[in-house]
Parts: C-alpha cells; sequence; structure tokens
C-alpha cells in the first residue's frame, strides 16, 4: 500500500471515530419540581400539615403574599409556627410576583442544626400548648444528642465568640482584616464555629481562620 493511501485512510479513520452518534441518549431530567400551594390562614396549613407531615418527605412551596399584596395569606412567621410544631422547618425563599414569594418547607433532616431564634419559638409554642409529637420528637432528639445546646444565632444578632476573638486580638494581621470585613461575611466565621460538633473541631477552625484572615482572605 503506497504512504498516500496510508495516509487517507488514517485520516478517514480518525473523522469516523470522532463523529458523535446519530441519536444519542438524552439525560434523565431529574426529580418531578415540588407543589406549591397557597394557604390564606394558619388553620389550612395546620389542617395539611396534620394529613401530610408524614407522608409527605420532600416538602413544598408556600406561596406567601407580600405585606403590600391585598391577597389573603397566611403570613411566613404564622407559618414558621405551624411548621416547627409538626416537625417542619423552613428552608430556601423566592420571589414570585409583584404580590408574593414563594417559601420552602420540609421535614427537618436527621441531625439538622437549630437556629437559637427557632429553640426560642418552640419554647414558647410549648408553653401555649401548642407544640405536636412530631415536633416534640425533633426537639427531644436535638437534646439528648447536642444539638441544642450548640444551637447558633442568627446573622442579627450574633456576636464574636471569646476564644475567637482573644485569637483575632493576637494577631494583629488576623485582626484588623476582620474588623474590616462586612458584617456577613464575619457571620459566615461566627456560624462556623457555633456549628461545630466537639472542642478539639472548633479549635482547630479557630486556627484554621486565623491563618485564613491574616493572609487577608475570607471564607
Amino acid at each position: 500500500m503506497s504512504r498516500q493511501i496510508r495516509s487517507a485512510t488514517k485520516r478517514v479513520t480518525r473523522v469516523q471515530i470522532s463523529t458523535p452518534p446519530i441519536n444519542p441518549v438524552p439525560r434523565s431530567t431529574g426529580s418531578s419540581p415540588l407543589e406549591t400551594r397557597l394557604f390564606a390562614n394558619p388553620q389550612e396549613w395546620e389542617s395539611y400539615l396534620t394529613d401530610n407531615h408524614v407522608t409527605n418527605s420532600s416538602g413544598l412551596w408556600l406561596k406567601i403574599a407580600k405585606k403590600s399584596s391585598p391577597i389573603p395569606s397566611i403570613t411566613y412567621d404564622q407559618a414558621l409556627d405551624t411548621a416547627l410544631c409538626h416537625g417542619w422547618i423552613d428552608g430556601q425563599r423566592k420571589s414570585l410576583d409583584e404580590t408574593h414569594f414563594i417559601q420552602r418547607f420540609t421535614p427537618r433532616r436527621k441531625g439538622s442544626l437549630w437556629s437559637q431564634r427557632n429553640v426560642k419559638k418552640v419554647d414558647a409554642l410549648i408553653a401555649e400548648g401548642k407544640m405536636k409529637p412530631a415536633g416534640q420528637a425533633e426537639i427531644n432528639a436535638a437534646r439528648e444528642d447536642g444539638r441544642w445546646e450548640r444551637a447558633y444565632s442568627s446573622s442579627s444578632n450574633a456576636s464574636v465568640p471569646d476564644d475567637f476573638q482573644k485569637a483575632l486580638d493576637e494577631n494583629k494581621a488576623a485582626g484588623d482584616f476582620f474588623a474590616g470585613l462586612g458584617k456577613t461575611k464575619r457571620y459566615v466565621f461566627i456560624q462556623r464555629l457555633e456549628t461545630a460538633k466537639k472542642p478539639e473541631t472548633r479549635s482547630k477552625r479557630i486556627e484554621q481562620f486565623i491563618t485564613l484572615l491574616a493572609s487577608e482572605k475570607s471564607l
């Protein structure tokens, strides 16, 4: 076989190999979207959770009217209180249109962390006699495994922990950079410390954060 023929054969082979299949198999589109529901008042949401808090494991989007909207609907605070009573929790929020936003609510996952805000909320709900067995079970589990004591603060009232502040004071570069960060970026550090499950984990994170901040970097 001549050199020209062999060269042409190689080119044809390369083209054939690189040609994609004519009818590729389509990829899966994933799970179906969550249901979106509008409840006009807390009683409707209460009734839904009474019937579905166990069977609906994926949760749903609650369509909630904005404060400026004349359309009647349950408020976010009312929805959260009712959800906590049934062992559910709030999640992501999205804008929907000029009159509504949607808030995701799901059953609380095993081992999920508690916020100090929700700890205070359930204390009040228990005192008012509103807590349901499913909600109480989540509270008991958190108390037993230590998550109750490790409840994290919200960004609006978070303060720098004493041990972290001491480490910042001992490293001027890290302390100066941290002081110059915005409230939201500072809160990321604080929350990571508050959610550490073990003292040694917390100490290690402080060391890592000081090194990071001294290099003028944030999380």
